[in-house]
This record gives structure tokens, sequence and C-alpha cells, in this order.
């Protein structure tokens, strides 16, 4: 068991890409589907204020969809757009607030993971760079210039909204073999306009969402930007090779003005490249420059698609590993996932050495995720 000293790293101040926090605890996005139509009610708001109650420092909301007619691949996933929904995150952030919380919105766009036969009543077919599934089938046509400069700005409405509504910045999903990954993967991206071709011409859409991001909310207004090598069809995927081609990558990103990058993996401990013992948000600290997010099973006894196999419990293991990573300036900050879903108060127990008090993380646990 850690002890308060091993997670002190965890719990100091941070600040850094124009965001301010009382800690380095983030909770990570989270998919619920429990916002029926898309409209996140009450329980929601009371979802996300007993985790800042609980002392974490910055909150990501589960992905929210932009205003598309195929952004979606699940109908209780929230909107980020309609008034009704935008009212439900006007709450949300109220809550949050008078909670002494931080809370950002994630914005998402499914890409060709949307299934046609989820919404047998709409005719909207699922769209991206090419009309392939990340299996490779080919399902609809390739988006046209027109639609792209569409989905751009139904971006860029969904950052103007979440300042507006008083949210303290904005995660753009680029991650896990959605809308934005599908143009940087080559398995899914075989255009040879100028939204293809090479690593860095297949940067280009999210390069152009960024920018009319940052336009629309200002300079001041945090963006943070999600990605992944991961795909769900290949863990094993790269979209760099190298920490030579993940330059490549990162660099029209960071110039495009993201503030913080949020580099998704699924166990923190595991180095990205061979040589090196830095994971991806340590290889792109160094790269960049900017604050980075660390994730991926932090706070479990195990990678978590054990734990649904298994039923395990919840142990905490690789803390003082985690607060020493901290330490040498490897990573800014750390978001924490199922351990949070499960446990509101898990933040405050690890600061106060309560771990004996975690809840488990098993099957059993899965039907209330409070």
């Amino acid at each position: 068991m850690p002890t308060v000293n091993h997670a002190k790293p965890l719990f100091r101040p941070f600040e850094g890409g124009k965001l301010r926090l009382d800690n380095r605890v983030v909770m990570a996005p989270m998919t619920r589907s429990f916002s029926p139509g898309g409209v996140p009610g009450e329980n929601v708001a009371a979802y996300y204020r007993r985790r800042a109650e609980h002392g974490v420092g910055l909150i990501i909301t589960e992905g929210t969809v932009i205003n598309h007619p195929a952004a979606a691949a699940d109908r209780d996933v929230p909107h980020f757009y309609g008034e009704e929904a935008l009212e439900g995150w006007a709450r949300v952030v109220r809550e949050v607030h008078e909670a002494g919380g931080k809370i950002i919105p994630q914005i998402w766009h499914v890409g060709m993971a949307r299934s046609p036969q989820t919404f047998p009543e709409s005719d909207a077919v699922p769209v991206g760079p090419s009309g392939l599934s990340l299996t490779g089938e080919k399902v609809s046509e390739p988006l046209t210039a027109e639609e792209i400069r569409g989905l751009i700005g139904g971006y860029a409405q969904a950052a103007a909204d979440a300042k507006r509504l008083g949210f303290d910045g904005v995660e753009i999903h680029g991650a896990h073999g959605y809308l934005i990954d599908q143009f940087f993967w080559e398995r899914t991206n075989k255009r040879e306009d100028e939204y293809g071709g090479d690593l860095v011409g297949r940067t280009r859409f999210a390069v152009e969402v960024i920018k009319a991001v940052r336009e629309a909310v200002g300079l001041d207004f945090p963006i943070v930007f999600r990605f992944s090598q991961w795909k769900p069809v290949d863990y094993a995927a790269k979209l760099a090779q190298t920490p030579e081609e993940l330059e490549q990558f990162l660099a029209p990103l960071s110039a495009a003005g993201v503030d913080i990058f949020h580099a998704s993996t699924r166990r923190f401990w595991e180095p990205e490249f061979a040589g090196s013992e830095l994971n991806l948000a340590g290889w792109t600290r160094k790269i960049t420059g900017k604050p980075v997010i660390t994730v991926g099973s932090v706070g479990l006894d195990s990678e978590f698609t054990s734990l649904f196999e298994e039923g395990r419990g919840g142990e905490i293991t690789g803390i003082e590993s985690l607060s020493e990573r901290l330490e040498r300036e490897e990573f800014d900050l750390v978001a924490v996932g199922r351990a949070l879903l499960v446990d509101p108060a898990w933040a405050e127990k690890i600061r106060d050495e309560r771990t004996e008090e975690l809840k488990p993380f098993g099957r059993e646990s899965l039907g209330s995720l409070s």
C-alpha cells in the first residue's frame, strides 16, 4: 500500500498550458451512455460534482458529440449541441464549480465507428477520410472537401459553446480510432489530396480543427488534444514507429495551438520505444516541451480489460513509480479512469492515505457507477 509521502507529488499544484489546478489528478474521459437522447440530466451533474468534492484536480467529461448527423455511435451518449443538451452541460459546470472543481468537455466525432444498425430510423451514414472501417471495409464514400469544412466548423462551434457555458477549457478527441484518428492512420486514410499522404499530411485535418477551435475560443482558453497510437482493432498499432516519426507527427499539432497533450496508452508504465524507459507521454513532453497528461490503468492492479474478464479487485499498485516519474517531470498530469469511475473519493483516499477504504473494481461493481 502507498504512503502519503509516495503520493505527495500527485497533490502538488499545477500551472501550465493556460490552466491552473490544485493538484495533478485528472479524471479521464469515460463513456457511460447515461444521457438519454443525448441530454445530460441532473444525475450527470451530480456524478461529476462528487468527483470534484473529493479532490479531483481536473475533470475531463465523457466524450460529447459535435453537431453532425453521424457523430454518435450510441444514442445515449451526450450531445454538445442543441438547447436542451447545452442547458444540461451548464448545470454540470455550475455543480462542479460550486464544489471547487475544474472541468473541460471532450468533444468528439466517432467517424466510421458508427453502425447504421444502431440508428435504423436515420439515413446518416458513417463518415471518414476514405469511407473505410477500421478493418478496411468500404462502407461509404470519402469525405468531400466541403464536408470536411463542415466538420471542422462543428468542432469549433462546440468549443465556442464550451467557453460560453463556463468550462475551464476543452479537449479534442483525436484518439482510439475515431474520426480525427482515422485521418491520422494510414490504414483508414487513403486520400491523395491535402488531407492524406505521408504522416505529416495526414495531420492536416486535425491541424485545421485545432486552428478553428483556437480561433473560436481565443488565445487564453486551454486546448487539450488527446491522441493514441493503439486502435480498438489493433492494440499494437503505431502512428509513429520511432521518436523521430513522433516528432514529425506532433510538431504540426503543437504549432496549431495545442496547450496540453493527452497521450493515451493502455498501461502508463510501458516504454513507448526501444532503448528508453519513457512512455508515450514522456516522449511527447520531451519533443514538444508542452505539458502532458499520462493515462493507462492508473490505480488498478492490472490492465483494465482483464478486470472485466477475471473480476479482479482494485488494489493500488505503482503509485510510487508514478510519483517518481512526476518528480522527474516525465509528464505533468495523471488521468485516472476506472478507479475513479467506481470510487468518487479515490483521489481523497489516496491523498489522505486511506487506501484500505478504496472500493474494489470488479464485475460486481459495474452495476452502480456512482
